[in-house]
């Protein structure tokens, strides 16, 4: 059953809804009806806000991912750079010209492993656990409480 509605409209307004109602080849009638079926939904509001959420929801575990990420590559330079400084001596003036030509070579080997690593889709991040900090150090273990 039907009920017959007269409501007043701005000239504008209507012409907007003659325009979309004949690009989706559509009563006028229609077009209103699912308006105000869509305004007085309650579902509309809520679904919206459920897919803020999951956006949301998705860019923050993106951000975490970058945020993990970013650490730990700051922490592996972080201790290649500290051994590399500890266990490097210093040379001698004449030893340095094959210093040179040595490590050119051995940056070429790590670009050359590098390059076939990622070339394999493998990187240091899938080797390391992805809750890093839950796993304590030895050295830093909270020692066990005496016997009573």
């Amino acid at each position: 059953m039907r009920d017959r509605l007269n409501l007043s409209l701005p000239v504008e307004m209507i012409a907007r809804i003659a325009d979309l109602a004949d690009r989706k080849h559509l009563t006028r009638s229609a077009v209103v009806e699912a308006a105000i079926a869509s305004f007085l939904s309650p579902d509309g509001a809520d679904r919206m806000e459920a897919a803020f959420a999951r956006r949301l929801d998705r860019l923050t575990r993106q951000v975490q991912r970058l945020e993990r990420n970013a650490g730990l590559t700051a922490e592996a330079l972080a201790l290649f750079v500290r051994f590399w400084l500890t266990v490097t001596p210093p040379l001698l003036p004449e030893a340095q010209a094959a210093a040179q030509v040595k490590g050119r070579e051995r940056y070429e080997g790590y670009i050359e492993a590098l390059g076939r690593r990622l070339s394999q889709g493998r990187s240091l991040f899938d080797e390391i656990p992805k809750d890093v900090s839950s796993a304590v150090p030895p050295e830093t273990e909270p020692e066990a409480p005496p016997p009573d």
